[in-house]
Order: structure tokens, then C-alpha cells, then sequence
């Protein structure tokens, strides 16, 4: 019987599409031992017998990779695939594929829930009230304010609506442009120089590769608007660190809301999670009930489809192997 290993923590021995998905197509499943992301030694104890893997965030280096002859697809329940070395999977004949169109909505959520925590002092007044306070100060609408969004794939797009329910002003800077959808939605591009100077909010939407790695450092955000406010719920590595609470410490940046760390998860002393106008979360935007269950059931039926012989274009990440097949 075919072996499907299962790497994401939320869903690890709960029911779902995605079980009835792989059950019915003949696989037997399973679940490492333990909470948390797969570690390298789970990875080198249960991937030799894996022929399937439904990925998290966990690292698919070539090392690893070398250790698992029988692996067809490493399929990610995200968009992000920055923890697979796909030029070592493609060699190996191993279908990556990601889950598209399935926590955008997840994830503009949570955006949105870090930006309100920051500017409305929600996270802080909790605090004080848990500790017998009892501040009232007058707080910064974002209703009136300009949001700017590095990035405009799906998670981009489902910004756009709900900083127009807030009353915000949309900027964005992508490459690739959508005129009816920048139409319909009053949206407005820019330059990434000019992004950074008018946005009070900047928000970032984009993968972590070599050209976007740092992306947010020292000398983008001293051309950021003074008192903006940062948001990434993408990827750790667009941000460096250090440069980022220099800017906070003097001023500069009003605050920061964090899904996600460089690296992860990130260090007790890291002197971000200790900042009072930084709010965090531990990479969680793009996982609620509905989009988790949507992004395990989209990577189980990829999951079936490569060890049927087929090739779900669509999700691939190198669909080079299908011409290859052919």
C-alpha cells in the first residue's frame, strides 16, 4: 500500500476531505509523532517509505531529498514553496505543487487583524487591563489612510476590498498589471519608490526569492513616510531585522505587525518580540478552518493525481516534468 506522509501540524489526525481523498485512493496515512514542524530527523526517519507528502513549512533540502527514492510529490498546503529545493526535486523526477486560491482570504484577514491590533492598541489595552490598568488614549483611525501593497497576486487582490470597507486609499507596485481589476477597484499603481514615500501602510504580498530577500532594509524604509506602520505576512526573509527595529526604535516606523520571522520560529531573544509597538503572530494568516480545509483537500487530490500518473498543471511549481513525461 502506497504511504502518504502528512506534515502540517493543524490537520495532523483530524478528519477531513483530505483523509477521504487519499483513503479512497488507496493510501495508507501517516503522521509523525509530536507537535511543531517536521524536524530534520522525522524527515530522515519517514520519508524513505513516503511514496506521497502533503509538505508544511518544513525543509526539503537535497540531502533530504536524496533519502526518499519512492517520493512523487511533495505537496504544499500553501502558496510558498521558498522551503523546497525544486531544482533538486526536478532532477529527482518530484512534482512540487502548492495549493493556489485557497487562504488569500485567510490571509487578508489577518493583515488586517494586525493592523487593527497595532493602530486600535488592542493587544496593548489587553495587557493593561489583565494587569489592573486602565488607559483610555485617543488611537489613529486607519479610515483616511493610504495602504500600500507590495505585491498584487491573490493575497494582494483580497487587500483591495477590504482597505475600500475601511476607507483607505490603495497604492500598489507589481510588475504585472490587471487594468480591469485596478479599474474596478479605484487602484492605483506606483513605483516601489514612490510606494514606500506615500503609504502609511505598507503591506507586503510577495514570495521570498533571491531578488526579494532583504527587500526591507535599512534604505527602503528611511524612504518609508515617517510614522508608517509594516506588515508581512509573507515571508521572514523580505524583512532584515536588525534595520527594522533600528527604524522603530527611533521613530521612524510606528510599529510593525509580524505573521512570520527570519527564521523561524524565531529566536526568545530576538529583540522584536520584546518591542511595544510591534505586534506578532506565529505564521498562522493563511490558516483558518475553512482555508486549512480547503488547502489539505486541494494538495490530496494533487497528491493522487501525480501517483496516477497525471499532472496537475495548474498547482505545479515545475510543470517541466510533464513535458519531459511526454
Amino acid at each position: 500500500m502506497p504511504i502518504a506522509l502528512i506534515g502540517p501540524e493543524p490537520i495532523r489526525r483530524q478528519p477531513g476531505r483530505y483523509r477521504e481523498i487519499l483513503e479512497a485512493a488507496g493510501f495508507e496515512i501517516v503522521y509523525p509523532d509530536g507537535e511543531g514542524t517536521l524536524s530534520e530527523a522525522q524527515l530522515r526517519t519517514l520519508l524513505p517509505t513516503a511514496d506521497v507528502v502533503m509538505a508544511g513549512s518544513e525543509r526539503y533540502s537535497r540531502e533530504i531529498l536524496d533519502l526518499a527514492p519512492r517520493l512523487k510529490v511533495i505537496s504544499r498546503t500553501g502558496v510558498g514553496y521558498d522551503a523546497v529545493d525544486v531544482p533538486a526535486a526536478t532532477a529527482r523526477g518530484i512534482a512540487v505543487t502548492i495549493a493556489p486560491g485557497t487562504n488569500q482570504e485567510s490571509v487578508a484577514e489577518q493583515a488586517f487583524g494586525l493592523l487593527l491590533s497595532i493602530t486600535r492598541k488592542v493587544a496593548y489595552y489587553d495587557r493593561v487591563i489583565r494587569s489592573g490598568g486602565w488607559e483610555r488614549d485617543v488611537v489613529a483611525p486607519i479610515r483616511g489612510k493610504t495602504l500600500g501593497l507590495v505585491g498584487m497576486g491573490r493575497i494582494g487582490r483580497a487587500m483591495v476590498p477590504r482597505a475600500l470597507a475601511f476607507g483607505m486609499k490603495v497604492l500598489a507596485f507589481d510588475p504585472v498589471q490587471d487594468t480591469e481589476f485596478d479599474k474596478k477597484h479605484r487602484l492605483e499603481r506606483v513605483t516601489f519608490e514612490r510606494l514606500l514615500a506615500e503609504s502609511d501602510v505598507l503591506s507586503l504580498h510577495i514570495p521570498a526569492t533571491p531578488e526579494t530577500r532583504g527587500l526591507i532594509n535599512r534604505a527602503s524604509l528611511v524612504k518609508m513616510k515617517p510614522g508608517a506602520i509594516l506588515l508581512n505576512t509573507s515571508r521572514g526573509p523580505l524583512v532584515v531585522e536588525a534595520d527594522l527595529l533600528d527604524a522603530l526604535n527611533s521613530g521612524h516606523i510606528a510599529g510593525a505587525g509580524l505573521d512570520v520571522f527570519d527564521p523561524e520560529p524565531p529566536l526568545p531573544s530576538n529583540p522584536l518580540l520584546r518591542h511595544p509597538n510591534v505586534v506578532s503572530s506565529p505564521h498562522v494568516a493563511g490558516i483558518d478552518s475553512k482555508s486549512m480545509d480547503d488547502m489539505a483537500t486541494l494538495a490530496a487530490q494533487c497528491m493522487v493525481e501525480v501517483a496516477k500518473g497525471m499532472w496537475p498543471i495548474p498547482c505545479m511549481v515545475n510543470p517541466e516534468l510533464a513535458a519531459r513525461a511526454l
